[in-house]
């Protein structure tokens, strides 16, 4: 079973990409900027609510997926200025804090859009025990 998920941002038919892949129980969420539907970057140089709004796409993508955040098992989080990543942690720790996937924070040289401060992708694995 092999199931695409489109987040409906103009980059994925561009670079033929999905959002989201669900293969059986696993789900890999590719990165996510902080973008409108049109593809308009939100909230330059607020790391804390650019990781918000990367979440809250995620966030839609599992749930077009079939899981929720619960299922996420790893989150990698690209930074401009991995200094800053007390504000993406804030953003982080208000879905993930009793959950507690394996977290990284990745810094990166920059980003296709100089509007973009933070990225995110996750893997989530459905248990099919629960």
């Amino acid at each position: 079973m092999r199931k695409l998920v489109s987040s409906g941002r103009p980059w994925e038919e561009i670079a033929g990409y999905s959002r989201a892949v669900r293969v059986g129980n696993m789900i890999e969420i590719g990165l996510t900027s902080p973008s409108a539907p049109d593809g308009s970057i939100l909230h330059d140089g607020d790391v804390y609510r650019q990781t918000q709004l990367c979440l809250k796409i995620v966030g839609q993508a599992l749930e077009e997926s079939g899981a929720s955040f619960g299922d996420v098992i790893k989150t990698n989080i690209m930074m401009l200025d991995t200094r800053q990543w007390a504000d993406a942690a804030k953003a982080h720790a208000e879905v993930f804090k009793d959950i507690r996937p394996g977290l990284s924070f990745v810094g990166v040289s920059g980003f296709f859009d100089p509007a973009i401060h933070v990225e995110i992708e996750v893997t989530a694995y459905i248990d099919p025990d629960c």
